[in-house]
């Protein structure tokens, strides 16, 4: 496996040196930052996430406005305990994407950040998950949230702001680059791995995982 400064190098050279790249590269918000997070935007942009897996990302994102007003602002109490009156007019609703299963995950997604209140709140664990176990955030999500695997989570916290990586399919391909993975991570033990390679990246750097992850992917 490249020591971190290598990829950095074979990033940079692909796209116009050093300081070309570090101008793309994004910082995440602080824990303390994240904590501040309102609840209502934690479950936006989980359900941005969720419309959006395979779904063309521009028709979500221009009919964004329509779906704030839909889901009454994302106001957490109101979309845990929709009622089936609710239910079926959103079916109805013309200002978003009427997929009945993913409506359905808003309001399953709202009842779970509703149970994170009696953790400390979702500001608090989402955004205070140890960057070193995000694959353990991110199996948690995966479990306790709704439609929430594959790398819809991981683009949910990338769009909080959360520090975290997305295996996309660049990432992927220098992960296998580096002999991390032979393919495609999905098992534990493969995210172990992964895992494994962003922290010792995350210590060769002193970077974040957002940044590594985007280093990974401008290598390729």
């Amino acid at each position: 496996m490249h020591h971190f400064d290598d990829i950095f190098r074979m990033a940079a050279d692909r796209h116009g040196g050093a300081d070309a790249l570090n101008s793309q590269l994004e910082t995440p918000r602080s824990p303390e930052e994240l904590a501040d997070l309102p609840e209502d935007r934690w479950l936006s942009v989980m359900t941005k996430c969720i419309f959006q897996a395979g779904f063309s990302w521009k028709v979500i994102e221009s009919k964004w406005d329509g779906f704030e007003a839909a889901f009454d602002g994302f106001d957490v109490g109101r979309c845990a305990f929709m009622n089936d009156e609710k239910f079926d007019s959103l079916l109805q609703d013309t200002r978003i994407v009427r997929n009945g299963t993913k409506i359905a995950a808003v309001r399953d997604n709202a009842a779970f950040l509703l149970e994170l209140r009696e953790e400390g709140g979702a500001g608090r664990v989402l955004g205070g998950w140890p960057s070193t176990d995000f694959v353990g955030l991110l199996e948690m999500l995966r479990k306790r949230g709704a439609r929430l695997g594959g790398t819809s989570a991981q683009i949910a916290m990338r769009f909080a702001g959360r520090d975290g990586f997305i295996l996309s399919q660049d990432v992927t391909a220098r992960l296998i680059a580096e002999g991390v993975v032979d393919k495609a991570p999905t098992s534990k033990k493969a995210m172990s791995a992964v895992q494994a390679a962003f922290n010792t990246w995350m210590d060769q750097s002193g970077r974040s995982l957002t940044e590594i992850s985007r280093v990974l992917a401008m290598s390729v």
